[in-house]
């Protein structure tokens, strides 16, 4: 971060934009579907309270946007940033595939299918980032951590209401 240019504010905005245009994209299918549709399903003693989960995400979107951004910033032409960029790019949709599926299209099973693999997705994420810049991929722990924490919750539910 020691040769930061003005040109990387740019940068860091259009990455912040990009993953909190999925983001919105996501939330307009889901809170609809909070006090309805997810609020009638059985789910765990252990759920977090609603409050807790815009509050995780937005700081879970701020970390995903300056990962991007570190990998981003010095361009596309290493071709170990190209990967790190497609990848990153199938596990933001996955983000937003499981928004659909699961509040969606109230598919239990179908948000579970997508969600281990958005997890697997985000693993290979980390890797990748890692390889281009260390800290691109260490920020993203939190997001694995949560979004494991998240998947435990959608297949107990899953089980609950089977």
């Amino acid at each position: 971060m020691e040769n930061f240019k003005k040109e990387d504010i740019i940068k860091l905005g259009i990455s912040l934009l990009i993953v909190y245009i999925i983001a919105l994209i996501g939330s307009f299918i889901t809170y609809p579907e909070i006090s309805t549709w997810y609020a009638s399903l059985a789910k765990p003693s252990w759920t977090p309270a609603g409050w807790v989960f815009p509050i995780v995400w937005n700081i879970l979107y701020i970390l995903i946007s300056i990962g991007l951004f570190f990998v981003w910033k010095d361009g596309i032409k290493d071709k170990k940033v190209k990967i790190a960029l497609y990848v990153f790019a199938v596990q933001l949709g996955l983000n937003l595939l499981w928004s659909i599926v699961f509040f969606g299209f109230h598919s239990l099973n179908g948000g579970l299918g997508i969600i281990i693999l958005l997890w697997l997705f985000i693993l290979l994420n980390i890797i990748v980032f890692y390889r281009v810049y260390k800290l691109a991929g260490i920020i993203l722990i939190p997001y694995i951590i949560w979004v494991t924490i998240a998947m435990y919750l959608n297949y107990t539910v899953y089980i609950l209401n089977f």
